[in-house]
């Protein structure tokens, strides 16, 4: 029996907007809205998806849990309060949070023990498989969109969704919450479902939360009335985009308060060689090369000021998810400049200096994103090489090579 005067439960009950449970063993969904404080749209339609899964007689196989993200933020509607809470997840940082006194924590270092003890009972509560999604907004307007960790089972699960895939996230942030969650080897999206304060950003979290209830058959897809209807929800606000893109560029800023971004701009648009898009410290910033802008930054908070992508050509993705199954990457190490950097022989060790001649987009099809750590060296991760593929063998949609329709 849960002891409800515990101050423990008291932060889950209000941390947890609701957990459904079935009958019969199944997946288990974890959603995440809120991780950002000034992101209120998926709470809002994690709300409304919750209330109507308490009201319906669905037969549900598995386990779904809807948790909201930094709670101080959110009553205060500021991306972060100290710090932002989706920047900190990663292993060295969170040793040094816990061996902190608690008293002297800061507010999102405490939000991240908080969601990092919910998450690791979830793990512990059933044999899964597990899908972690985290429900997020930007701040310009945008098409929505799927950020993912570049693992072919991350790659299976996302293309079911009518809208834009954006690779390669990891390589350019440090320590977002489903970096975390990847390194462990679950299936982990972020969904980004438009403007902050628009509606459409609230019904399309709707109908991305139902779509990914039924593609992980946590229900059946003749349980939802309008299921046809989310997908065309998506479709539409997507503008029939759904392409595959990679990160090739971040611009960090040191102080976002010297940075302001040219009106108009948004997510996905065409941007011409020369022109102006931003000024930082009195001076114009300006494309350099005909280019795709993504994620402009339209707040006060915010550690990027915008990204660069490119469209990847469907060949590039066939050849990249081949050499991932025959694991052509575990004869890198015999090559020049190259060595395992960890016993356990997930991260290649790269000197530059040695194996200048490898390019970055090689190393990408192969599923490593580097990580530099001196002016000679970096470190490669691959997402392959920890990915639960047993865990997900069985599901229908890992067994597709292309992308499906309702």
């Amino acid at each position: 029996m849960i002891n409800t005067l515990d101050p423990k439960y008291e932060v889950k009950a209000k941390r947890i907007i609701g957990q459904i449970h079935g009958k019969q063993p199944g997946p288990i969904l974890i959603f995440f809205g809120g991780i950002h404080g000034n992101e209120q749209a998926g709470v809002t339609a994690l709300e409304n998806v919750i209330k109507e899964l308490e009201q319906s007689d669905h037969s549900f196989q598995g386990s779904l849990y809807a948790i909201k993200g930094n709670l101080p933020a959110l009553v205060k509607g500021k991306r972060f309060l100290d710090k932002d809470l989706n920047r900190i997840w990663t292993t060295p940082e969170i040793q040094k949070i816990k061996a902190r006194n608690p008293k002297g924590l800061l507010n999102e270092e405490r939000q991240l023990l908080e969601i990092l003890d919910l998450v690791q009972g979830i793990l512990e509560s059933g044999k899964g498989p597990f899908y972690f999604i985290d429900l997020h907004t930007t701040s310009s307007k945008t098409l929505p969109f799927i950020t993912i960790n570049d693992a072919l089972i991350n790659r299976r699960f996302s293309k079911l969704f009518p809208v834009p895939i954006i690779l390669g996230i990891e390589e350019y942030l440090e320590g977002p919450l489903l970096s975390f969650i990847n390194e462990k080897g679950y299936v982990s999206l972020g969904f980004e479902s438009g403007q902050h304060t628009e509606d459409v950003a609230i019904k399309n979290s709707i109908a991305f939360t139902w779509l990914a209830m039924v593609y992980s058959g946590f229900l059946k897809k003749t349980d939802v009335k309008n299921i046809k209807g989310h997908y065309e929800q998506l479709q539409k606000s997507a503008e029939n985009n759904s392409n595959f893109y990679e990160i090739k560029y971040r611009h960090a800023l040191k102080d976002s308060m010297g940075f302001k971004m040219m009106e108009g701009f948004r997510s996905f648009e065409e941007v011409v060689e020369g022109t102006p898009i931003a000024i930082e410290n009195d001076e114009f910033i300006e494309v350099e090369k005909d280019t795709i802008l993504f994620m402009p930054l339209y707040q006060e908070q915010g550690e990027e000021g915008f990204f660069l992508i490119r469209k990847l050509p469907t060949w590039v993705l066939g050849l990249s998810a081949f050499l991932r199954r025959i694991r052509f990457g575990s004869l890198l190490q015999f090559l020049p400049g190259l060595s395992w950097a960890n016993k356990e022989k997930e991260s290649l060790l790269v000197n530059t200096k040695v194996a200048s001649f490898f390019t970055k987009p090689f190393f990408h099809l192969l599923g490593y994103r580097n990580r530099v750590i001196d002016s000679t060296h970096f470190i490669m991760n691959n997402r392959e090489l920890t990915a639960k593929n047993a865990m997900y063998r069985n599901t229908w949609w890992y067994r597709i090579t292309t992308r499906k329709s309702l």
